[in-house]
């Protein structure tokens, strides 16, 4: 069977992992797919830079924000979809890795359920690329055995069982946080989490002007109001955030008060 990325096979889906904006952190075999697509259906956190590898390709933005979608996902489905059918080779090309909470999976059940063909291209995700940058290992042989993703914007946050994915030996990297910082840290204390975990807010990893913050976990929410940390951001909380390359919001904080003492 010919690989889809045969030019020669038209009327197809690729979902492409634009990795955590980067451009250089692009697989080749991304560079490939965009280099081919006729039509480009991106995220909105999407670098321009990576767009502008495909070009020759029509782009529609199905940029989604907390409160406001372009798109549902329905919609996003049945726009990729009417393309293929037309011949084309349709990039679906997503923030991070599709299927990291990228609903990737979501698309592909619905590029099946119509019978076209459709290839996955992982990406670096969100949480690599920012974690890399910052020198924080996720893992390490001495201070944590296991990583846990969560994200912390989806629908009943307060009734998820998180208990056991925080602590000694343990990391727990949160997708989507910002919004909801104040409430995951009360919900992660509540489940037995100490309130003096290192955590770090990882903003904007790998772009222009990205920062990396600790603090303890107790002090998570007054820490991300005072810093004023936008999205897109990673919260990693564990042990292992001390091996990071941060910023000491706590300490710095501290000092700061004491000065005006």
């Amino acid at each position: 069977m010919a690989t889809l990325l045969d030019p020669s096979s038209r009327g197809r889906v690729i979902l492409v992992g634009a990795g955590p904006g980067d451009p250089g952190l692009l697989t080749v075999r991304a560079v490939e797919a965009l280099r081919q697509a006729d039509v480009v259906v991106h995220d909105g956190l999407v670098d321009p830079r990576v767009l502008d590898l495909a070009p020759q390709a029509h782009r529609i933005s199905v940029a989604k924000s907390r409160a406001r979608h372009t798109l549902p996902q329905e919609a996003i489905n049945a726009l990729i979809i009417a393309h293929v059918k037309t011949g084309a080779i349709v990039v679906r090309l997503k923030g991070g890795d599709p299927f990291i909470f990228g609903r990737g999976g979501e698309e592909v059940e619905a590029v099946r359920a119509a019978g076209l063909p459709v290839e996955v291209i992982p990406g670096i995700s969100a949480a690599l690329g920012a974690a890399a940058e910052a020198m924080l290992p996720l893992t390490h042989r001495d201070w944590s055995s296991a990583v846990s993703f969560v994200a912390g914007q989806c629908k009943g946050l307060t009734d998820q069982d998180w208990s056991g994915l925080a602590g000694k030996g343990r990391t727990l990297v949160i997708y989507m946080g910002v919004a909801t910082c104040p409430e995951i840290s009360e919900k992660l204390m509540n489940d037995g989490v100490a309130p003096d975990m290192p955590v770090a807010v990882l903003e904007r990893g790998t772009l222009e002007g990205s920062r990396a913050l600790r603090t303890l976990l107790a002090d998570l929410g007054p820490m991300v109001a005072r810093e004023k940390v936008r999205s897109p951001a990673i919260i990693v909380v564990g042990e292992v955030v001390m091996l990071a390359d941060a910023d000491d919001k706590l300490a710095a904080w501290a000092d700061a008060a004491e000065a005006l003492a």
